[in-house]
């Protein structure tokens, strides 16, 4: 390969990827291509990439963008997929979809520059998502005030109990 057309290469994987260091890979290179056109256009829907690489041209890529240690992941065929609203919701996305398609396999990703194992992927996908967690994180926010909202609407409660049921007591002995 010449040096203008691996720089060419080089820079449309660059611009493809963006800034994102949240990447998975997988081998789709045993898929037949009614499968891997389907893989492909599920994964479209959910606004997430894919893209079949070079390893040696992704991993320049990566070491500039200071992604180290891939060299586990980009051995054999490899396919990277990025995208999503989290990492957490694309490896949701890819564990269900290796789990369904037998001949895809999970080689693993990186999350913020850190490499992961497949089984590393497994575990962040079973992990809460990020609407999850700022639901979570809201709910625990908001807990104290109701709790002390309740607190002072209780014995307000209580008084207007009363005072209601004093005046129909007095209200049933004057009729």
């Amino acid at each position: 390969m010449s040096k203008a057309l691996k720089n060419m290469l080089i820079q449309d994987i660059t611009q493809k990827i963006g800034d994102n260091k949240d990447l998975l890979v997988l081998d789709s290179s045993k898929l037949d291509p009614v499968t891997d056109h389907k893989l492909r256009m599920g994964l479209r829907q959910k606004n997430i990439n894919i893209m079949t690489v070079r390893n040696n041209l992704v991993s320049l890529v990566l070491r500039e963008r200071g992604v180290n240690n891939t060299d586990s992941l980009f051995s054999g065929p490899s396919t990277l997929v990025w995208g999503g609203q989290d990492v957490v919701e694309l490896s949701k996305e890819i564990t269900k979809w290796v789990k369904d398609i037998e001949k895809l396999v999970l080689k693993g990703g990186t999350v913020e520059g850190t490499t992961l194992k497949p089984e590393d992927v497994e575990r962040l996908s079973k992990s809460p998502g990020r609407k999850e967690l700022i639901g979570r994180i809201a709910g625990l926010i908001l807990s104290p005030a109701s709790q002390l909202a309740g607190a002072l609407l209780g014995p307000g409660g209580y008084i207007t109990g009363q005072i209601k049921a004093k005046g129909e007591e007095e209200a049933a002995a004057t009729a």
